[in-house]
């Protein structure tokens, strides 16, 4: 006659246990990151409800106009503009046009970028983007840049210093000591008549794909749990 008995192992029970614990941290690490870009998605289309902020000489508090409209009235500075690299639009490789701004009134800069063009014959020859002259209304959306650098990125500065890696606003204050407001406007599209390409992408729905990663990883945890339950009974033969 066969009998079950059950047989505890502390180190098989420590490993089950720290696994376990990890999994539930997966778990709750992708809830939170559910949350989090449900509430970054929120605060997106709530501002985009708003009534464009007129931005001026006084440097804002970026934080709070982050993907928020602003309007700004100024003169396009041509001799500081530069592009930003390995942008692509529809498959093809381009720049986009950063354009400085300096606020009416003021020697403060904000930089705008306009949009995307296409990479001409080779990379050897920027783009030719004519800049608007004389007083501009520019409405838009203010966007941090990041500061964070990739892993691959070289430490060095480009060949072409027309042509940059990242905007990188520190380096721009640096190349012209000017209060620059800490964010980048993002054009219109209807805002200018030109064959500039603006077409910012919107915050990522990612919930619901955080939420499967949560509900997985937690339910790895119970399956762990569950299978160290059953593997440690034993049987037993009665005499």
């Amino acid at each position: 006659m066969q009998h079950y008995h059950y047989k505890f192992r502390w180190l098989p029970a420590v490993a089950v246990a720290l696994t376990a614990a990890l999994f539930i941290h997966l778990g709750n690490w992708q809830a939170d990151k559910a949350v989090s870009r449900a509430a970054q998605i929120d605060r997106y289309n709530e501002r985009l409800l708003r009534q464009p902020t007129e931005v001026g000489a006084v440097l804002a508090a970026a934080a709070q106009l982050q993907d928020a409209p602003v309007s700004v009235r100024g003169y396009f500075l041509a001799d500081e503009q530069f592009f930003l690299d390995n942008q692509q639009e529809n498959g093809k490789p381009g720049v986009h046009v950063i354009t400085p701004l300096q606020i009416d009134g003021s020697n403060t800069r904000v930089l705008v970028n306009r949009g995307w063009v296409a990479w001409g014959a080779n990379r050897q020859v920027l783009p030719a983007v004519d800049v608007p002259a004389g007083l501009v209304i520019v409405t838009g959306f203010a966007s941090i840049p990041s500061t964070k650098k990739f892993f691959l990125m070289p430490n060095r500065d480009e060949p072409n210093q027309r042509l940059w890696s990242r905007i990188d606003l520190a380096r721009y204050s640096t190349l012209h000591p000017q209060p620059v407001q800490p964010f980048v406007v993002l054009q219109n599209p209807g805002d200018a008549h030109d064959n500039l390409v603006r077409n910012w992408p919107q915050p990522e729905d990612r919930v619901a794909m955080h939420k499967s990663y949560s509900l997985q990883w937690y339910a790895m945890a119970g399956a762990l749990c569950l299978f160290f339950c059953i593997a440690t009974w034993r049987k037993r033969e009665l005499p």
